[in-house]
């Protein structure tokens, strides 16, 4: 019997093994130093070698820490994978993506991401968005025999499909669609030490080969002309810099992922720091998930009210927050009434109704696109001043259809915008969530410079529902901290102005008291908007494509823009902003396209996601100072020897002694140490304004100790001590500067590695192995005298630099 193919696809939430292992051992500067080691080896002394075990060091470290987050983001994309309802053997079930097989008849309603290919066989009002395939945002409405395809998911209605093509050859799949593969995205710190790279390996060819050819030139021992030329060339290399960028990110992943929190792409981390705008859906986000019906104020009482309800609640096969909560007060749907024709709710359409024969026809929607003043607009608006979320029941004359209905009053009248800041009515806006109060976009259908083509339906207002929702618990703290940080919070929702409003107010947020109608902005002016949008920061009825013009408009004024959301009326946005954050409870397709998810929906995780990436920035940008201030001072002390003919200063076992001391060891803890100052752009030439006059004055001084003890009667380890010893000091000194501020302990860490010289100056055995002669009172105190002169200028040289930052 042959067994049907699954829908296996290889996950891409991380590198594979293989390719972390060839990413850490096969690289450019692995190879140079490997091939520097064995020339050592054959023709140096071994103590000279040490730097090779950098390699090995290297390759280790990145290993261990790219397969600890490896192990993390998988372990939370299993637990952020949606399961897949199939109808199998009679019956529907949930299963695991890589489960379904072909053939399988798999269930959709609002929200379901469609993982496969397939061919549509029942469709209840079915709408499937195909933006991230098509780039078109309006839904489209499928009916049986429709083809439907992977990477696009449903926004209304609900239906059934067969999968005609899974795993490798699902269309998203061939596509490698970015929503889900594993992927670096642009990230300017990765650019910005990927330029030093391959700036700095163009530098060392030609500088080594002149070095090279200098030290065999001007001396009478080979292994010594080689050892010279080794020192000068590995010393070069900024072995360390993407190690550490790896290993910064990487435990970056691994905090946040027990924070319950998913890093769906590396540079996400980087985004985080640089976050200075954030823009919150209200539903779900400063609310807590889910709501409860409060009360059903009738405006007619000769209306089967109770009965209309309970059947609205019941006719979706996959009902929203607000269809659950009234459901919860109605579990039967009203006995005899049968829908002959209905129209389910999206976040395109504010509303949702169905034709009940000679029950009626019957609405349910936001009451300010329902309704166009009398009692029960008066009536609703109060409610909704309040904070509370407010629906219309309606009767109708007729059912609106599906695509580009608009809803007038009982008077027949149909207003062309909704009721606005002018008095004037727009139907653009809606709200966040299905049938919460609203909807949140533009109604479905034809749509002509922004404004949709209405048909007349004339509807009366027979009951308001309103229904409770519940602020986040961790809300308040959470705000608080996002303004000391001054990232500026901007609450858009697709419910009313003033219960936006409402909610802002009672969380504090600056200018909570002042909402803006959506519906009332400039949809073809982002200068505009975008001035508007700096100067406020709660929006009410916000449609899906108007938050994708919100991310856009603030974007184009310089803004670094993180996204949170939860519903499909949010993929666009999240899509589209700098950083999209998506709720674990939230829809697949949210979680599909967004950057981070809060898989445990705690709105108290934004913190830690700030922080943790404000640490990694900060301290890569130390880092990176560090290491090319020892690639200057290198290359200047190269190009200097090379030139003049004389020998190298010092060797490699000097350089390995160092390095270690001042930049190996304390960038293992600068690297991982709390950071909270908001990033910079301009990471490239600010870390060059430090490392280059930094790396020169270091080279000046121990050409200046070196050559003054070489013209004397010491021999050439005393001389190469005294190179040693001002190397150590000043880059010891530029390490001081680095590590600021120096709290308690970035002072034991200068602190110690100052001693652990020293010690090693004093110790017989130390100075044994590398080479290091101490005696010479008069060298001994040049090099002194020489480093503190060449701090003060470093010192000097980095003020100047720090006053031409941008």
């Amino acid at each position: 019997m042959a067994v049907a193919k699954t829908n296996h696809v290889p996950r891409r939430s991380s590198r594979s093994f293989s390719a972390i292992i060839r990413a850490n051992v096969l690289t450019l500067f692995n190879l140079v130093i490997g091939v520097l080691w064995a020339l050592i080896l054959i023709f140096g002394e071994w103590q000279d070698s040490l730097f090779g075990l950098i390699i090995v060091a290297n390759a280790l470290i990145g290993i261990v820490q790219e397969l600890r987050a490896k192990h993390t983001l998988d372990k939370l994309a299993v637990i952020n994978e949606a399961p897949v309802r199939v109808r199998r053997d009679g019956r529907e079930q949930e299963i695991q993506p890589h489960q379904v097989v072909l053939g399988d008849l798999i269930l959709l309603g609002p929200g379901d991401r469609l993982l496969v290919d397939g061919e549509v066989v029942r469709s209840d009002g079915l709408e499937v968005d195909e933006s991230l395939l098509t780039g078109e945002a309006d839904p489209v409405h499928k009916n049986a025999g429709d083809q439907v395809l992977s990477g696009s998911f449903a926004v209304a209605g609900s239906g059934t499909f067969v999968a005609t093509k899974v795993g490798t050859d699902a269309y998203a799949v061939q596509l490698a669609e970015e929503a889900s593969k594993f992927h670096l995205a642009h990230s300017e710190l990765r650019a910005g030490v990927a330029n030093f790279i391959k700036y700095i390996t163009w530098l060392v060819i030609p500088i080594g080969a002149l070095l090279i050819y200098s030290q065999v030139r001007n001396s009478v021992d080979f292994g010594t002309a080689i050892t010279g030329a080794v020192a000068g060339i590995v010393t070069m290399i900024p072995e360390g810099l993407v190690l550490m960028t790896s290993i910064a990110f990487a435990v970056g992943v691994v905090r946040l992922g027990r924070h319950k929190c998913l890093v769906q792409e590396l540079p996400a981390i980087e985004g985080l720091a640089r976050v200075d705008v954030l823009c919150l859906d209200k539903t779900g986000t400063l609310t807590a998930g889910g709501m409860d019906l409060d009360e059903v104020l009738p405006l007619r009482d000769d209306q089967p009210i109770d009965a209309a309800l309970a059947t609205l609640s019941h006719l979706d096969r996959r009902p929203n927050a607000t269809a659950q909560a009234i459901r919860a007060r109605y579990p039967v749907a009203g006995d005899g009434w049968s829908a002959r024709e209905s129209v389910p709710f999206s976040s395109a359409r504010k509303w949702s109704g169905a034709d009940f024969g000679e029950r009626g026809v019957w609405v349910l929607g936001a009451p300010d696109v329902l309704l166009d003043g009398g009692e029960g607009y008066d009536r609703a608006a109060e409610l909704t001043a309040t904070g509370t979320r407010v629906l219309a029941l309606c009767r109708a004359d007729r059912l609106p259809s599906a695509t580009g209905a608009a809803l007038s009053t009982g008077s027949g009248r149909v207003p062309d915008r909704a009721p606005a800041a002018g008095g004037e009515r727009a139907v653009d806006g809606g709200v966040d969530g299905p049938v919460d109060g609203a909807v949140d976009g533009p109604v479905d259908g034809a749509v002509d410079g922004g404004h949709v083509a209405l048909e007349a339906v004339a509807l009366e207002a027979v009951a308001l529902v309103t229904l409770e929702q519940r602020i986040r618990p961790d809300a308040h703290e959470t705000l608080r901290y996002f303004a000391e940080q001054g990232v500026a919070v901007k609450v858009i929702s697709g419910d009313s102005p003033d219960a936006v409003s409402a909610i802002a107010t009672r969380l504090g947020i600056p200018d909570g008291d002042r909402a803006i109608d959506a519906r009332t902005l400039p949809d073809d002016d982002e200068d505009k908007l975008g001035e508007i949008l700096d100067a406020y920061a709660v929006f009410g009825r916000v449609s899906p494509q108007q938050k994708r013009s919100f991310v856009a408009a603030l974007q184009a004024r310089g803004h670094t823009v993180a996204m949170t959301g939860d519903g499909v009326n949010d993929v666009l946005a999240l899509k589209d902003a700098d950083l999209g954050i998506a709720m674990g409870a939230g829809s697949p397709a949210t979680k599909a396209v967004a950057q981070v998810v809060l898989l445990d929906d705690k709105f108290a995780t934004l913190p830690h996601l700030v922080d943790e990436g404000r640490r990694v920035l900060a301290n890569i940008e130390r880092v990176s100072s560090l290491f090319l201030t020892k690639t200057f001072y290198a290359i200047v002390l190269s190009l200097a020897v090379g030139v003049a003919g004389v020998m190298f200063p010092f060797a490699p076992r000097h350089s390995t002694l160092t390095n270690a001391l001042t930049i190996g060891i304390p960038v293992l803890f600068l690297a991982l140490a709390p950071a909270l100052e908001r990033p910079k752009p301009g990471f490239v030439p600010r870390v060059l304004r430090f490392a280059v006059p930094a790396g020169v004055l270091c080279a000046v001084a121990v050409l200046v100790s070196f050559w003054a003890a070489h013209s004397g009667t010491s021999t050439l380890v005393q001389d190469q001590t005294s190179a040693v010893i001002t190397l150590f000091l000043t880059t010891w000194w530029v390490l001081v500067l680095i590590a600021r501020p120096l709290n308690w302990w970035r002072l034991v860490l200068v602190g110690a590695m100052a001693v652990m010289f020293g010690i090693g100056l004093t110790l017989p055995f130390v100075r044994t192995f590398f080479a290091l002669e101490p005696g010479d009172i008069g060298n001994d105190l040049t090099a002194v005298g020489v480093s503190l002169v060449a701090a003060a200028a470093i010192s000097i040289a980095v003020k100047v630099a720090g006053t031409l930052r941008t």
